[in-house]
């Protein structure tokens, strides 16, 4: 009996850590899909408001004296957003920042579009146009309520697979850390809204 003492420990040992890596990875495995079910709902966000920029864009086209070169900045913002596709399992903190550059040039786009939109009474008139504005403002609101809750669901991945001893198994599994959204560059300085330019 005392021959099998350390096999039966042996055993014992595998048996127990078996069962621990496969509870780490169950537990990070939930943690990993609520980052990506919370991605896809980003993701969403930001398509939905690419599908209402054609939509308002071809209600402003309708304006010849409407300013042309705000809606072609717009469309061209809205076409270098949609090239960039983030595979938020493999994401760099480098091509979140390059999403979120191009993000950012779309709600640039937009702000000027709005600023140009308040100078026209009659386009404010529209009543299918005004929609799509107030359409474009809550997408707006539900982008940053995503985003916001994707930092959160990254906030428990994140530190889960880097806090000791699950970071051992974390490692083995192949578990990475993935980059959280940061505020835009210049977002802590209220902007400057001019409703002149371009007039000179």
């Amino acid at each position: 009996m005392k021959k099998w003492t350390p096999l039966l420990i042996l055993l014992g040992l595998i048996v127990v850590i078996g069962g621990w890596f496969a509870s780490v990875n169950n537990r990070l495995v939930h943690l990993d899909e609520d980052v990506m079910a919370q991605w896809g709902n980003v993701e969403s966000s930001y398509q939905r408001r690419a599908d209402l920029i054609p939509n308002i864009v071809s209600t402003a086209k309708g304006y010849a004296e409407f300013e042309q070169e705000t809606l072609i900045r717009v469309t061209e913002a809205r076409s270098e957003a949609t090239r960039m596709n983030v595979d938020i399992s493999k994401a760099t903190p480098e091509q979140m920042a390059q999403f979120q550059e191009a993000q950012a040039g779309v709600s640039s786009a937009l702000a000027r579009l709005l600023a140009v939109f308040e100078r026209y009474p009659d386009l404010k008139a529209n009543e299918n146009f005004s929609e799509l504005i107030n359409e474009l403002e809550r997408t707006e609101n539900r982008i940053n309520v995503e985003r916001n809750r994707y930092n959160e669901k990254l906030n428990a991945y994140n530190p889960a697979i880097r806090k000791f001893p699950t970071s051992l198994a974390a490692s083995v599994l192949g578990f990475e850390r993935k980059p959280y959204f940061e505020a835009d560059a210049g977002s802590e300085t209220a902007p400057e809204v001019d409703f002149d330019f371009g007039r000179n």
